[in-house]
């Protein structure tokens, strides 16, 4: 094999002198890690919502939430950000969409690649969330408006909290998934990970060396997620359920 390996790269000076191409690379993964969080927070409160709406019995709010996770889920996610970064600017009121074009060019790419994930995924948790909440039986939603609580009441103390332990798992998934979406956001300029990695190929042609740390700094990322939820899966499981004591 005729490559010529240089491990010492990651510590070499960028042509702006002011850092090493590790520093690149580590810039890259604080972006990964806040677009991802911050996605998933949205993508969290949001598809919570939006499965409790698709199991009320208002006819229209279940239909408005299943419209939305079918124009969410069929469309794909590069089509979905370059709507966010393209066309949602001219969409909105002129003011409005003048005061986003002329911040500043990082915190626009940011913005469209934070909602467009954050809603993207969002459609997939909604899924998860009504499949937790018809898995549980019937009787503890009569239960709950028996007892005299709200309909509100019962989905928020006694429907929500069993659904989402029996979904951790599934969550699981979507939580590793936000981070390996997020590398969509070099399309329109972000500098995360996977974008910083193509940089310091570009500059140095190490791409083995490159590829290869931004592949272990990925597993670490999602060995990190894996153990997280694996101990709060532990801490919040039902007794008498499946992997319940």
């Amino acid at each position: 094999m005729s490559y010529s390996w240089n491990w010492a790269v990651f510590l070499s000076p960028t042509p702006s002198g002011d850092a090493t191409y590790l520093d690149w690379l580590l810039q890259g993964l604080q972006w990964t890690l806040m677009l991802s969080l911050g996605a998933w927070v949205i993508a969290f409160l949001l598809g919570t919502l939006l499965g409790v709406l698709r199991t009320v019995p208002n006819r229209w709010l279940s239909r408005l939430a299943a419209a939305y996770v079918e124009a969410f889920r069929n469309v794909p996610l590069l089509v979905q950000l370059f709507t966010w970064y393209f066309v949602i600017p001219e969409l909105l009121p002129r003011p409005w969409g003048d005061a986003i074009k002329q911040t500043d060019p990082l915190t626009q790419q940011f913005l469209a690649a934070l909602l467009c994930l954050g809603c993207f995924t969002a459609a997939r948790v909604c899924e998860q969330v009504r499949a937790g909440l018809g898995s549980l039986p019937r009787g503890q939603r009569a239960a709950g408006l028996a007892l005299g609580l709200t309909l509100p009441q019962t989905y928020r103390y006694v429907l929500l909290p069993g659904a989402l332990r029996l979904i951790l798992p599934p969550l699981t998934s979507e939580f590793l998934n936000i981070f390996k979406n997020s590398a969509v956001a070099s399309t329109i300029g972000l500098i995360e990970l996977s974008r910083q990695s193509q940089q310091l190929v570009d500059y140095t042609a190490q791409a083995y060396e490159a590829f290869i740390a931004v592949t272990l700094m990925y597993v670490l990322i999602n060995v990190a997620v894996m153990f997280g939820m694996r101990w709060l899966e532990h801490r919040t499981r039902i007794p008498g359920t499946i992997g319940g004591k």
